[in-house]
């Protein structure tokens, strides 16, 4: 694993650090060439498609590998994409591995494990509140052999380009179980009645791309029966099956981040003179930055990890908390570090010649989706409480 994790970070330093400054000061259109070189380039040494297994093209790495190899891609915004291991996708791929029928897997998953094609994920809605994914507006109603979907969605990310939607939609508004109402479907996006609105701008920045957050319509839209995933009504249940392992995959991105923060902050400090001889460096609020930024992402680090395990061994459920607490720890632990680095750096950390402005503004979302951060805290408050109280009788 250690010559893996090696080839990873060889890969990271020699293709796409040279190619970062100019995908951070150019749209996505004008750079896709080379990201598309930087891809090849990554199959070229093997490093495609770490979480997938060997058939489909993949290195077949189990999560807490895959974790190792996600914080080496995460210390460049190019890292995950560049290794067909980007968020919605590999959320997508995974889905359709375990849940997905094999001409699903044929006609979706095939294209999009090859990287020929991309997919967004369509859960959010305009009108409700993301962190209550059983209150859905979109809705499917069965006619025949197809079902009729209706609705509306937003912050698809990477929806433009996208090939497909994996749709959640409302099914059986009258089930008893609230987790039971919805359905997961594949929209083709060439799907009459589905289209894409707009890219919604994100910190100033409308984005393009793989690098979008889409606002969708489901007018009338037809799709066969045979486009939904899994089980009627198991589209809630296929939601957070699929939202755990990615935040792992989330959270170990972001400590890829912070290493690299750290990293550039460093070599920051030792370079900028405040006066003749005096760089940052020597200034005690500078290292004890230094210091608290390298204890927050090893306890990060750590922490990850043994909820990794624990995942692993115990199951998805068993570890709930677990994963509840780095979903809102480790990008409080991100911010922090982004904040130090960019002060060190000063006024030209606000520019595009580091990464660090990228991801001050993009990454302020990692504590609003995949459940914000109060989501999170009060699940863990309320299954911690349980314990305290007494069974009656």
């Amino acid at each position: 694993m250690s010559d893996l994790l090696a080839r990873y970070a060889a890969f990271v330093d020699d293709v796409l650090l040279p190619l970062e400054p100019l995908a951070l000061s150019h749209p996505w259109p004008t750079i896709a060439a080379q990201v598309e070189g930087a891809r090849e380039a990554a199959r070229a040494r093997g490093l495609w498609a770490p979480h997938l297994p060997a058939a489909w093209g993949g290195l077949a790495l189990p999560l807490a590998e895959f974790a190792e190899v996600s914080a080496i891609l995460g210390r460049t915004p190019l890292g995950h994409y560049a290794c067909n291991a980007q968020a919605p996708d590999v959320g997508n791929m995974e889905l359709l591995l375990a849940h997905g029928s094999p001409e699903q897997r044929e006609r979706f998953l095939r294209p999009l494990a090859e990287g020929r094609i991309r997919s967004c994920f369509g859960m959010t809605e305009p009108a409700r509140a993301g962190s209550n994914p059983v209150w859905l507006d979109t809705t499917a109603v069965r006619d025949g052999d197809e079902w009729v979907i209706n609705g509306r969605k937003w912050f698809a990310s990477s929806a433009e380009g996208a090939s497909f939607c994996v749709t959640l939609a409302v099914t059986n508004p009258a089930a008893a179980k609230p987790h039971q109402r919805a359905s997961m479907f594949i929209v083709p996006t060439d799907t009459a009645g589905y289209a894409l609105v707009r890219n919604i701008p994100v910190m100033g920045h409308v984005g393009a791309g793989y690098a979008s957050h889409g606002e969708l319509t489901y007018t009338d839209c037809r799709v066969p029966a045979s486009a939904m995933i899994g089980a009627e009504g198991a589209g809630f249940v296929l939601a957070q099956e699929r939202l755990g392992p990615g935040r792992v995959h989330h959270c170990m991105r972001w400590i890829g981040i912070c290493d690299r923060a750290i990293d550039l902050m460093c070599r920051y400090a030792l370079q900028r003179e405040t006066a003749p001889g005096e760089p940052l460096a020597l200034k005690q609020v500078v290292r004890h930055w230094i210091a608290e930024s390298r204890a927050e992402t090893e306890a990060a680090r750590l922490f990850v990890r043994d909820t990794v395990q624990k995942l692993e061994r115990d199951g998805q459920r068993a570890s709930r908390d677990e994963i509840s607490m780095i979903k809102y720890f480790v990008p409080q632990v991100m911010q922090r570090v982004l904040d130090r680095a960019l002060q060190v750096h000063g006024g030209y950390g606000l520019t595009d010649a580091t990464p660090l402005a990228n991801w001050w503004a993009h990454e302020r979302a990692a504590r609003i989706y995949d459940g914000p951060d109060e989501v999170h805290k009060d699940a863990v408050a309320r299954h911690t409480l349980e314990r305290y109280v007494k069974p009656r009788g």
